[in-house]
């Protein structure tokens, strides 16, 4: 389950390809359960980028197409209905591609020690990508002001909520105008808060096709912050070649590239080469989705050798302890808290950061270097830097 269609569509973007490439794989190679093969059925649904179509489209593949294990990706909305409607259904659930705090908080009313029995994720938490910003940040001189650019959905509210605070240690202040609505066509009035404010930094968690809008009136309205760094939407090559030429020395969080040092534990292919097989086949730039989707399948394949059965509850205790290692960084859950762990049902993955520059002649318009690895390092993945981070350019 993903988006493929819709404001989100980016982010299902690669679906096609990694299934493709897992579906051979099971095809050749069944997975042993208790030493019995056992083939592989993929049943893939578009979410549209649609929070209620999720929700809907989980409990079809549980109620009518009798599915052992539901698997989404994609940002809270997506994500947070179908872990809701597998957890309902007392069904195995794996998820990844949403910050960890919006995945909890958004499912529990705001409790970040709520507990689920049946829903398992992966991805990086806000504290992650607090500490990886402000690294990037660290390498070029402001005044440390930051603006926000919060729309009013999980992500949103549950990084406003907790950004500031996060990054206050480090010297920087951020402030913000109220969250918006997805799909504002006028940001006037955000630009205006900015520019009054002095923010020389600009962060906020916009949807790509709202940041292009914002990023252009910007420009227009002459707001030139000396860094942007933007989550969400500017995660793939073709939201900055959206962009123009105004996509140079944009920066975000990177969390999976051809630089991580990981294998499959399926195939046993690294992020290089499955990057470059992406490519190959499809004419198109890597994205970082690319490396979580097949690690969906790593893992729920592994939740069920190491239940030894595909009974539900067995499959959903295996994940309860499950520790893997795979495309994306090792992928671990445990019942006990640790900086991995912060909760039951929630496993860190590795993140640096990322700088987008223009190329001269290259095979694509942008690459995203490398210019933060410093968490990452501290989280015992070393990933090589391939650029230094650079201001924006002066309007």
């Amino acid at each position: 389950m993903s988006p493929q269609t819709g404001p989100l569509a980016g982010f299902g973007e690669a679906d096609t390809f990694a299934i493709d490439y897992v579906k051979e794989y099971f095809a050749k190679n069944p997975i042993s359960v208790g030493g019995v093969p056992y083939n592989v059925e993929i049943i893939v649904k578009d979410a549209a980028s649609d929070s209620t179509k999720a929700g809907q489209a989980a409990a079809d593949l549980i109620n009518n197409d009798g599915v052992d294990i539901v698997m989404a990706a994609g940002t809270p909305d997506i994500t947070n209905p179908v872990a809701d409607a597998c957890e309902a259904n007392s069904t195995p659930c794996i998820t990844a591609i949403a910050p960890w705090q919006s995945y909890v908080a958004g499912r529990s009313k705001g409790d970040m020690t709520a507990k689920f029995q049946w829903t398992y994720h992966f991805f990086w938490g806000l504290e992650d990508i607090a500490a990886v910003y402000t690294d990037m940040w660290n390498q070029v001189p402001t005044n440390k002001k930051v603006g926000g650019l919060y729309p009013n959905d999980s992500d949103g509210q549950a990084v406003s909520g907790a950004f500031p605070v996060l990054v206050k240690e480090a010297g920087y202040t951020v402030a913000f105008p109220p969250l918006y609505p997805n799909g504002t066509q006028d940001f006037t009035a955000q630009i205006n808060y900015f520019k009054q404010q002095n923010d020389e930094i600009l962060t906020g968690v916009p949807i790509p096709p709202d940041f292009t809008t914002f990023w252009k009136q910007a420009k227009q309205q002459g707001y030139s912050p000396k860094i942007a760094s933007i989550a969400k939407a500017i995660l793939f090559p073709s939201s900055v070649e959206a962009l123009g030429d105004l996509g140079q020395n944009l920066s975000s969080e990177i969390w999976w590239s051809p630089e991580w040092p990981t294998k499959s534990s399926l195939t046993g292919i690294s992020a290089k080469e499955f990057a470059a097989a992406y490519t190959a086949k499809t004419g198109k730039q890597w994205t970082q989705p690319l490396g979580f989707v097949e690690s969906l399948f790593e893992v729920a394949a592994n939740a069920v050798a190491t239940a030894g059965s595909t009974d539900k509850a067995a499959v959903a205790k295996a994940l309860s302890t499950l520790k893997t290692d795979t495309l994306v960084g090792n992928v671990g859950w445990s019942p006990t808290a640790s900086p991995t762990t912060p909760t039951p049902n929630v496993a860190k993955t590795p993140i640096a950061g990322g700088q987008w520059r223009l190329t001269a002649g290259g095979l694509f318009k942008y690459e995203l270097l490398v210019v933060s690895n410093a968490l990452a390092k501290s989280q015992g993945i070393d990933i090589p830097l391939t650029g230094k981070m650079e201001p924006m350019p002066a309007s």
